[in-house]
């Protein structure tokens, strides 16, 4: 019985993490579907419309690095539990409140909390799986993420038009709720540490004693994964032998120079770009601008495009079961595998935005099935930034990657409102066809841009590589 525990653990601490990161999802995406809805019940323009996922994403990608640092810290137990309280507070206050000031509170404390959750559970996966698991990992966890992403889209639409606002987000809270205290007696940092509730009591049971990683061998007892391959030990020996910070302001300074020192790895730029390119435009169109744009721009009902929007979901969820084993086989082209699915998306976009007229349906079923190909495209970005990045890092560097894809998600969904705006198209009755393409146009100079800084990189990336001796694996 005993050895039948120990293979099983992992999975039941990744699972309840990954179903905790698909309850974020939710809370991020949960004016996915609700954009006009939105506007009606707070009476407000384009432009404060984008404010709320912008203020939101703000938070998360202005918490990455703090968070990092405290996930090396305190450990991702800790960072989840937290994340998930505020979200449930963030959503307790969305469903009570009338005033828009108040609302976009509440979309900071979700934003605040969905920032602790994804890194966190990215951090548990070297801890509890071996080396050649983690980009399917990784993937799957995407998928489960995106599953969220699909309650978001259909349920809490017909939850909100069928049962009322506070209805609808209460039940966000309440699912909430019930994932965080599921999380506070599952979740564990690592073989051999206790629960949250075992934290708390101050009692361990049998399960975390016994407790083995699927990295290791039950024989050899619990120890953590070796570095990759390419780390840069001279970085880790620097910073460790650096005295610790003793005044005030040294922290910050101190954060900094972390910052600087991981910067100077190619490989870490090069990851930081990858997760720039691919994943804003299934982002802008999931958290805000999809359903305004098909059913004001388009013309679709709104269960139509409540459809192509679950497309989106499901051709997301389609390819993270393919990009991880492809990312795990092709490992030396994995970037060029980003790159190919961006060139995608933009290729589509460019066709709707060119066509005349009102897109064919064949068009827009293109576009709603390659555009969210970015999203388990930017998981990459992952694994290219662990094969680069010292193991002391490991959470500041993935806090550092990921809010590159969501800096250039607000910046798009900010500027889509400002250009509908700035043409007199920016609430419900005054949509067009003509305003959303020349809106969505703001996405095609970022594409230049990350794809440009890809190509800079990978080349910088190889060079040094080539230069310290490293291979990937």
């Amino acid at each position: 019985m005993r050895t039948a525990t120990r293979p099983l653990l992992p999975w039941v601490v990744w699972g309840v993490a990954a179903i905790a990161y698909a309850v974020a999802i939710i809370n991020r995406s949960s004016l996915a579907a609700l954009g006009p809805a939105a506007q009606d019940h707070f009476g407000i323009d384009a432009t404060t419309l984008a404010a709320f996922p912008v203020i939101q994403l703000i938070v998360y990608a202005g918490l990455q690095i703090p968070v990092g640092v405290m996930l090396d810290r305190w450990g991702s137990t800790v960072l989840i539990l937290s994340g998930g309280v505020l979200m449930i507070v963030g959503q307790v206050v969305m469903a009570t409140v009338a005033d828009v000031r108040l609302a976009i509170l509440a979309r900071i404390l979700v934003g605040a909390g969905d920032a602790c959750t994804f890194i966190s559970v990215m951090r548990l996966l070297p801890e509890w799986f071996a080396l050649r698991q983690l980009a399917t990992l990784g993937q799957l966890t995407g998928l489960i993420g995106q599953a969220g992403q699909l309650i978001s889209v259909i349920p809490l639409a017909w939850a909100v038009s069928s049962f009322g606002w506070m209805t609808g987000f209460g039940g966000i809270a309440a699912t909430g709720l019930l994932v965080t205290l599921l999380a506070t007696v599952v979740l564990r940092d690592r073989p051999g540490e206790g629960t949250a509730f075992e934290r708390m009591t101050g009692r361990r049971g049998r399960l975390t004693n016994e407790a083995r990683s699927l990295a290791t061998s039950p024989t050899t007892g619990t120890s953590l994964i070796g570095p990759p391959a390419t780390e840069m030990m001279a970085i880790q020996a620097s910073d460790a032998a650096r005295p610790k910070p003793k005044r005030v302001w040294d922290a910050p300074v101190r954060f900094w120079v972390k910052t600087r020192r991981l910067l100077s790895l190619p490989g870490v730029r090069l990851s930081y770009w990858v997760h720039f390119t691919s994943p804003f435009a299934a982002n802008v169109f999931l958290l805000l601008w999809g359903t305004p744009f098909l059913t004001g721009g388009v013309g679709l009902s709104p269960a139509a495009a409540s459809g192509l929007l679950s497309l989106t979901v499901l051709s997301s969820m389609f390819a993270g079961l393919i990009l991880g084993p492809m990312s795990s086989r092709f490992i030396e082209r994995r970037v060029w595998i980003n790159v190919g699915i961006t060139l995608a998306i933009a290729a589509a976009w460019v066709a709707v935005i060119l066509w005349a007229g009102t897109p064919p349906v064949w068009l827009l079923i293109v576009l709603l099935v390659v555009m969210p190909l970015g999203g388990p495209a930017s998981m990459i970005a992952f694994e290219v930034s662990r094969s680069h990045t010292p193991r002391s890092f490991a959470g500041f560097g993935t806090g550092l990657v990921n809010t590159a894809g969501f800096t250039a998600s607000l910046l798009v969904i900010l500027f889509i409102g400002l250009v509908l705006d700035w043409q007199g198209a920016g609430s419900p009755e005054h949509y067009s066809l003509g305003a959303f393409k020349v809106a969505f146009a703001v996405q095609i100079p970022l594409w230049a841009l990350g794809l440009t800084m890809i190509v800079v990189e990978q080349r910088k990336t190889r060079r040094w590589m080539q230069e310290h001796g490293r291979k990937l694996r």
